[in-house]
C-alpha cells in the first residue's frame, strides 16, 4: 500500500447513453479519464470489491446514494463508485440495487485501483485482482482525506467494513467524528 497525493492519471472505458444509437442497447462506448472526472470539483471516491457482492450492494452503495442530497449540500459535486469490473457489469449492478446519483466508475482492467495501491489479490475467494475498500475525499484531483480499511492485503479471510462507509465520509467533511473516525484519524494520521 502506497501513500500518494494526487489520484492517478487513468483513462476509463465507459459506456454512456446515446439515443443516435439504434437498437435495443443505445450506448457507446466513451473514454472518460481522471481529468474529466476530478478537475475543479471536489468529488468523494469510495471503492469496494465488486459488484453484487452482499456488503457492497446492501450497505456500502446504498448508503453513499441515500445520503447523496446531504454530500451535495456540504459543497461535494459527486460520489464515484470505483470496481475492479467491467462497464456491463457495473450498469447492471446500478440498475439492481436502484442507483440514481452515484456514478459508478468501471476499472475493469485494475489499473486506476494498481496505481492508488489499492490493488488486492482476492483468488481465494475466486474474485482475483480487486480493489481493497476504501473511501477517499478528492479536491481537484488531490487527495484531502483517505479512509483505508484495516487488515490491508493480499487473500484477507474478511471484508473489513469500519471505515469506509458514507457516515463516517460526511462526519469527516462536516468535522465531526462519528463511528470510525477517531479510529481511522488515529491509525492513520499517527
Amino acid at each position: 500500500m502506497m501513500s500518494i497525493e494526487r489520484v492517478p492519471t487513468v483513462v476509463f472505458k465507459t459506456r454512456v447513453r446515446d439515443e443516435s444509437v439504434e437498437g435495443p442497447n443505445p450506448y457507446r462506448w466513451q473514454d472518460t479519464s481522471t481529468e474529466d472526472l476530478f478537475a475543479g470539483k471536489k468529488v468523494v471516491v469510495f471503492s469496494l470489491p465488486g459488484a453484487f457482492t452482499p456488503t457492497c450492494s446492501s450497505n456500502h452503495l446504498p448508503r453513499y446514494e441515500e445520503l447523496y442530497d446531504e454530500f451535495k449540500a456540504n459543497g461535494v459535486d459527486a460520489i464515484i463508485c470505483v470496481s475492479v469490473n467491467d462497464a456491463f457489469v457495473m450498469f447492471k449492478w446500478g440498475k439492481e440495487v436502484g442507483n440514481k446519483n452515484v456514478f459508478l466508475l468501471p476499472d475493469g482492467n485494475g489499473e486506476f485501483t494498481r496505481k492508488m495501491g489499492m490493488l488486492v489479490d482476492k483468488s481465494n475467494l475466486g474474485f482475483g485482482m480487486r480493489s481493497w475498500r476504501y473511501s477517499m475525499l478528492v479536491d481537484d484531483g488531490k487527495i484531502e482525506k483517505m479512509f483505508i480499511e484495516p487488515d490491508f492485503g493480499d487473500n484477507c479471510p474478511i471484508d473489513p467494513f469500519e471505515v469506509s462507509d458514507a457516515d463516517t465520509m460526511l462526519a469527516y467533511i462536516k468535522g465531526a467524528d462519528a463511528p470510525g473516525v477517531t479510529e481511522a484519524r488515529k491509525a492513520f494520521e499517527g
